[in-house]
């Protein structure tokens, strides 16, 4: 994370890889006020067992694009609501130049940004494979529950 303040956003992806019982790591980083923390956590990640990196960042939102200029590691970008509705940090993310790619979530999408992370993982590991086709037929289960229990509410003009 670019700053503290992203924790109440990163803690779904957070909660998401620890449900998913996929080892991972918190860390603040700035990109503007500690960059050779930065470097070192970027420069380190492939020699420290990392395989996928999620970058936080609101306002100027660096952090992401920095990380991702200095490893190979799949990078994903969360944009931060920290201003102009979040915005100027979704753009500064998704507008990498060319051979620096981030993929890059919506604003505040932490939870995509543990899922993705996840999918990634799973084109190698078989276990991280399972628990995501499972979450993901669990998100239908939730829908199809849904329309039932619309389906029983009434109202005179309603067809279905």
């Amino acid at each position: 994370m670019g700053s503290t303040s992203d924790w109440a956003v990163m803690e779904k992806a957070a909660k998401l890889l620890n449900d998913f019982q996929i080892p991972f790591e918190v860390n603040a980083l700035s990109a503007h006020r500690t960059p050779e923390a930065v470097e070192k956590f970027a420069k380190n990640a492939e020699t420290n067992g990392i395989k996928v990196i999620i970058a936080a960042a609101g306002m100027a939102a660096h952090l992401p694009g920095v990380i991702a200029s200095m490893t190979s590691i799949p990078v994903i970008g969360v944009p931060i609501n920290a201003s102009l509705s979040g915005l100027d940090a979704l753009l500064a993310i998704v507008q990498m130049p060319p051979g620096i790619p981030v993929a890059t979530v919506g604003i505040n999408a932490a939870e995509n940004a543990g899922i993705l992370a996840a999918q990634i993982l799973s084109a190698t590991d078989e276990k991280i494979m399972k628990k995501t086709k499972e979450y993901k037929e669990n998100l239908k289960s939730k829908i199809e529950k849904a329309n039932d229990e619309f389906s029983k509410i009434k109202f005179d003009f309603k067809t279905n």
